[in-house]
């Protein structure tokens, strides 16, 4: 290929995206978190979590805002790569009804299918070596197809893909790339996973989730468009590519 795809150079690439737009990303970030934090502090004062109706209508309410901040924030990854030489609005950044349609519909289905494996298992207690084996067999098909399907989110944001084209679109994307893929994947649960484990010891070390967060991001929304770029066969000069 003209430009093969690059573990390294994504990261290099990545950090390069973060650094230069540091303070415009944690300030995206620090907002949506203080807003994710201000509705679960009001909802816990007025929602009873014995009330099944409240305690639906509190879950989709959280799952809407957290949809419109994910997918504000990969906009705002997309535009910030995308306008390195022009200004743009604010109003570039928000994600659109469709967008936000598109990412429930796909939660909503994984959810589903979670919760139909759970009553399945559920129902096998009694023998526990069959569980043993669904579970594992789950496991081992539940990581393919996360894998897989791990680029959805920035179809429906960078390409306004509808739900189920965004998955038949992530599923393209990976193909040929997984090991990769698993290699990317790895090291963003690193970055999550270890200021996570340090937070237990060290509480204040939670606020690097106001870093680390976005910077994980900002890797997804890179190593999509350089997967693009290698099955198109082009350049992967992703500020002046789109």
């Amino acid at each position: 290929m003209y430009h093969p795809f690059s573990v390294v150079e994504t990261i290099k690439t990545a950090w390069d995206i973060f650094k230069k737009n540091f303070v415009t990303i944690i300030v995206y970030s620090a907002i949506a978190f203080f807003l994710l934090s201000i509705l679960g502090v009001i909802i816990s004062f007025i929602v009873s979590p014995t009330e099944f109706a409240g305690t639906m209508f509190v879950s989709f309410l959280m799952i809407l805002v957290q949809a419109y901040t994910t997918l504000g924030l990969y906009k705002l990854i997309f535009t910030l790569i995308d306008s390195e030489y022009y200004e743009f609005e604010f109003s570039q950044v928000l994600p659109s009804f469709k967008m936000i349609w598109s990412y429930l519909v796909v939660v909503f289905i994984i959810a589903f299918i979670i919760t139909n494996i759970t009553i399945l298992i559920e129902k096998l207690e009694g023998n526990s070596d069959l569980v043993f084996v669904v579970e594992v067999v789950v496991g081992i098909l539940g990581l393919y197809l996360a894998l897989r399907s791990m680029f959805f989110n920035t179809f429906i944001v960078d390409d306004a893909s509808g739900p189920f084209e965004s998955l038949k679109q992530s599923f393209q994307l990976t193909k040929g790339y997984l090991l990769k893929v698993v290699l990317i994947l790895d090291i963003i649960i690193l970055l999550i996973a270890l200021p996570a484990k340090l937070a237990q010891y060290y509480p204040v070390i939670s606020i690097a989730i106001l870093f680390t967060y976005p910077f994980v991001n900002i890797i997804l929304a890179v190593t999509y468009r350089k997967l693009v770029y290698s099955h198109k066969d082009v350049d992967d000069d992703i500020a002046e590519t789109n």
